[in-house]
């Protein structure tokens, strides 16, 4: 499959770590210039060093809590590098906990950090993909959009926000070339699923290996994804190949989503 990704620019979220960092390999294997953003510089530069090509790609420092100076970083970029043909919006989850317990500045800092965030980056990156009339915005959120994950209240609620604000946006955008599409991973083996493993394990007073190989049995598959499987996902919808898929939610989840 021909995925045309060569020389377009890509600005990859929470790409440090786990998912965001595979998919921003991933990008940089496919020929993309590949523009890191998050908050540790350090950590960027050493991911920065394990892409292809390094000298080709370029970081942001900038924290999500603080969607104004993200929105003011990225743009001070584009103004002396590039605009953006890609945005991958991806951002570390809420805490976990139940619902009902979750404080407003819980909820409030979830939705500055992922739908605030989101919609600012997308406002000042979509110009330049409608100059080039071509343009990916693929958010990644959770299964939870489908199927709400118990003891994660804020998440389900934050998720669904980011789900419903991506589907309006892609029905604004889409005759310029443009399209919003969300991926939902599943259990991935990320620092944020060992955490949830903990927690789960500390509430059913069991050991963390336990814990483990009962939620790997939840999933049809009967193991854990990779981060890169999930970024071949990404890069995938990122494609021209891709170009009339829009405005919707692919889980990543080895069959666990029951729903359809």
């Amino acid at each position: 499959m021909i995925l045309n990704l060569k020389h377009k620019n890509a600005l990859v979220c929470g790409s440090t770590q786990g998912i965001g960092k595979a998919t921003a390999i991933a990008l940089a294997e496919e020929g993309v210039n590949v523009t890191l953003v998050a908050r540790n510089r350090e950590k960027l530069k050493a991911v920065l060093a394990e892409l292809p090509q390094p000298e080709r790609h370029s970081y942001i420092v900038a924290d999500f809590l603080n969607p104004r100076d993200l929105q003011e970083q990225v743009i001070k970029f584009i103004e002396k590098q590039h605009g953006f043909h890609i945005l991958v919006n991806n951002t570390g989850g809420p805490a976990s906990g139940e619902i009902i317990n979750a404080s407003l500045e819980v909820f409030e800092n979830a939705f500055t950090m992922h739908v605030k965030c989101n919609h600012l980056l997308a406002q000042v990156t979509i110009p330049f993909m409608k100059t080039e009339g071509f343009g990916r915005i693929i958010n990644v959120i959770s299964t939870s959009v489908k199927e709400p994950i118990p003891k994660l209240g804020v998440s389900n609620t934050i998720r669904g926000a980011v789900g419903n604000w991506s589907k309006t946006l892609s029905m604004e955008v889409a005759e310029f070339g443009i399209t919003v599409n969300n991926v939902l991973p599943g259990f991935t083996e990320t620092e944020r699923l060992a955490e949830i493993i903990k927690i789960k394990a500390t509430i059913e007073e069991t050991s963390i290996e336990d814990m483990t190989a009962i939620m790997k049995n939840y999933t049809p598959a009967k193991r854990f994804a990779q981060p890169e499987e999930t970024a071949h996902a990404i890069v995938f919808l990122a494609s021209s190949a891709a170009s009339y898929i829009n405005g919707i939610n692919i889980p990543v989840d080895g069959g666990r989503t029951k729903s359809l």
